[in-house]
């Protein structure tokens, strides 16, 4: 175990690393025997059907949950097993994109995507302002710092969220279900923005989805879990799987009942 896990981190792509995953909410087991790598850059898809735990992988991903068994490394180093100054330090580099956008309804987006920036930095009143503006500019949100959440589309909403999410200039980012929601054109800018921050920031990104347009459009890379089985039965690049994968779950998903 300690000689795989060294021998895969070495590889310069290793961004993300599941090793022999296991998933548990005390004897019961969500899934098990994790094993994919998430390559520096990836917009990396983690899809299944309901209740197969693609949140909860999520979760275990992003520091909220500890496995069962298994490591979770980024950049080489396991999560679960440093320190927990190093465990924040670690999580200084995420940005998160929560489902329903968990933007704070009081505050306008300028003081919702300040919050982290004044949390986690020295920054002056002046220079946050101006980071606010920049990173709602990225997304296509110029001009509305001053708009509350209740104000704006629901397709607004989610990309002020992610103004929020990489107001920090985080180097892994996270999503759970980004489109829920949206109607097909705002889903399909969303996409098109998750690819545009992925090639102009250089930042690996981690989605869970069960939208075959976006899975589509967006992954290059991917895990598909199973519910009946509790464990992943296919990995890679999602239009591989759909049409070569040898898994007649996994190419029913991806055809939706069409082979």
């Amino acid at each position: 175990m300690q000689a795989t896990a060294k021998q895969q981190n070495t590889e310069p792509d290793g961004h993300i690393v599941a090793e022999d995953l296991t998933l548990a909410y005390g004897d019961f087991v969500i899934q098990r025997d994790l094993n994919f790598s998430v390559r520096r850059g990836d917009i990396f898809i983690i899809m299944g059907g309901s209740g197969c735990g693609k949140s909860t992988l999520l979760r275990h991903m992003i520091g909220l949950k500890a496995p069962a068994s298994g490591r979770v490394l980024f950049n080489g180093i396991s999560y679960w097993e440093s320190s927990p100054a190093e465990q924040q330090r670690i999580k200084r580099g995420f940005g998160m994109s929560f489902q329903g956008g968990a933007l704070w309804s009081s505050l306008t987006l300028a003081e919702n995507i300040a919050l982290p920036l004044a949390e986690y930095t020295a920054l002056a009143a002046a220079d946050i302002s101006e980071v606010v503006s920049l990173k709602l500019a990225l997304v296509g949100l110029a001009g509305f710092e001053e708009f509350s959440p209740s104000e704006i589309s629901g397709g607004m909403q989610k990309r002020a969220a992610l103004a929020r999410a990489i107001a920090l200039d985080p180097e892994i980012l996270f999503f759970d279900e980004p489109s829920a929601g949206l109607d097909p054109l705002s889903s399909r800018r969303l996409d098109d923005l998750i690819v545009e921050l992925r090639d102009s920031l250089g930042t690996t990104i981690v989605v869970v989805t069960h939208e075959l347009a976006s899975i589509f459009a967006i992954g290059n890379n991917s895990v598909f879990l199973d519910a009946e089985t509790r464990t992943m039965i296919a990995s890679g690049d999602p239009k591989t799987l759909r049409d070569e994968s040898t898994e007649p779950d996994v190419r029913r998903f991806l055809n939706r009942g069409e082979i």
